[in-house]
């Protein structure tokens, strides 16, 4: 290549940064942010044969992610989830290692397929063409638990210019600040939806934030409750009880924050969830028969769960769930300064009573009649009139025989992990750890 060839524009650099900008500022996600990205670098006259970048959140709720770039072949996205255990193998032979354990930012080799490998990664980038490599680490702070790495690779003859090095390190920098406002834009929706549930979060990051603000809304409801857990918190240990409780919520709760429905707040070691709807017959079915296969999911699985632990020698966890359909009110309520996003209403307290019949009746799981009126041609058994507290008329109640037939599909409740950490978190990882040795301590050389 020439001289002439290798220089690199600078005023398409600036569009490259000013674009990613404004993706910045329009909100888009990492993945539209990092694929806009590559190609505007390829498109803009860097001969990059093969991007890679890691983003990291160090977050419990957040996974990390994986995008490489290839001219000509897009993008390709990997899920990472944390794991509990040191550095892989694969990553501890990898140039980010080594760029970390040198206390290196940037490291750049020469790939010739004459010459053995240094890394192993070397060996895959050989049979691609690539003829130089360059890798880096940006953490978005010193104190940060965020940080993106990658690599830059070329297939050019005479490998990267100075010119090339330059605009990539100039782009890099732009490239971070894009990337920690997606990760941070990110994590406040995963945050939000995981505490909030999905619709709530929407609202919430919508700007339907102020106290009194609110819907009225229709919706299928479910209300669920461990039962002797109080004996079970006061005999067990801590991390028992706390683990027990995971397992139960997995079991019982999963089910119901699929297909529509949304989990709207824990409470001790029971829950809430809805159904929204509109207020016609054809939406509040759907929400209904929603409702009762997920309880239907969930008592098979509370059966499982139950059946591991008897084989364990554990007691049985016993429930109970509610189920009604009706008119509540979706929005904020609580102080100035500290408000909760949920439902209210007759309809909620009028769940929480049925729920609450479980605990002396020989059925775990019991409905309203309005709710079984929406579930279509089910079998039912009338378990008779009750009175319910605080409720003027009495309620014709209902409990759902369970068949096979109604389980419907698997609603993937629990969701997919994955085998290892991401490069950049395994980064990230060591840079945490490192800060925590002791001088003194043998394995603190290890991280300078």
């Amino acid at each position: 290549m020439s001289a002439a060839q290798s220089e690199i524009s600078t005023i398409l650099m600036d569009k490259v940064a000013d674009w990613l900008t404004q993706s910045s500022l329009a909100g888009d996600d990492l993945e539209t942010l990092v694929r806009g990205f590559c190609e505007r670098l390829a498109a803009a006259g860097l001969p990059l044969m093969r991007v890679h970048l890691s983003f990291s959140m160090l977050h419990p709720l957040y996974d990390a992610l994986g995008f490489t770039w290839r001219r000509g072949r897009g993008i390709e996205v990997e899920g990472f989830r944390k794991k509990a255990g040191g550095p892989s193998d694969r990553f501890a032979r990898s140039p980010y290692y080594h760029l970390f354990s040198n206390n290196l930012d940037h490291l750049r080799r020469r790939i010739n397929p004459e010459m053995p490998s240094e890394f192993p990664i070397f060996d895959e980038l050989k049979l691609i063409g690539v003829t130089d490599y360059m890798a880096f680490v940006h953490p978005f702070g010193s104190d940060s638990g965020q940080g993106m790495i990658g690599s830059w690779s070329t297939d050019s003859p005479a490998g990267f210019s100075e010119s090339m090095i330059a605009a990539l390190l100039y782009m890099q920098s732009h490239l971070a600040v894009a990337s920690k406002m997606a990760v941070l834009h990110k994590l406040t929706d995963n945050m939000l939806k995981t505490y909030l549930g999905g619709d709530a979060g929407k609202r919430v990051l919508n700007g339907q934030i102020k106290r009194g603000e609110g819907d009225t809304i229709r919706a299928a409801l479910v209300m669920a409750d461990m039962r002797n857990s109080t004996k079970l918190a006061e005999t067990a240990g801590r991390d028992l009880y706390i683990e027990t409780l995971n397992q139960y919520f997995d079991a019982i709760a999963a089910p119901f924050n699929r297909a529509g429905g949304q989990i709207l707040s824990f409470l001790g070691d029971g829950f809430l969830a809805v159904y929204p709807c509109e207020r016609h017959r054809a939406p509040s079915e759907t929400a209904c028969q929603a409702a009762l296969a997920a309880a239907h999911k969930a008592t098979s699985r509370m059966a499982e769960l139950n059946a591991r632990r008897s084989q364990q020698g554990l007691s049985e966890i016993g429930y109970g769930i509610g189920l009604h359909v009706g008119n509540v009110m979706f929005g904020n309520v609580g102080l100035s300064d500290r408000l909760t996003f949920s439902v209210f209403g007759s309809a909620v307290n009028e769940v929480q009573r049925l729920q609450d019949l479980t605990k002396k009746s020989q059925y775990h799981l019991i409905a309203s009649q309005e709710f079984a009126n929406y579930c279509g041609n089910g079998t039912w058994v009338t378990i008779g009139e009750e009175k319910l507290a605080g409720v003027r008329e009495k309620f014709t109640v209902l409990f759902p025989e369970l068949t096979e037939a109604s389980l419907g599909d698997e609603d993937g409740g629990l969701e997919a992990t994955y085998d290892r950490i991401s490069d950049a978190e395994q980064v990230i990882l060591l840079h945490r750890d490192a800060r925590k040795l002791p001088p003194s301590s043998p394995h603190s050389k290890d991280f300078q």
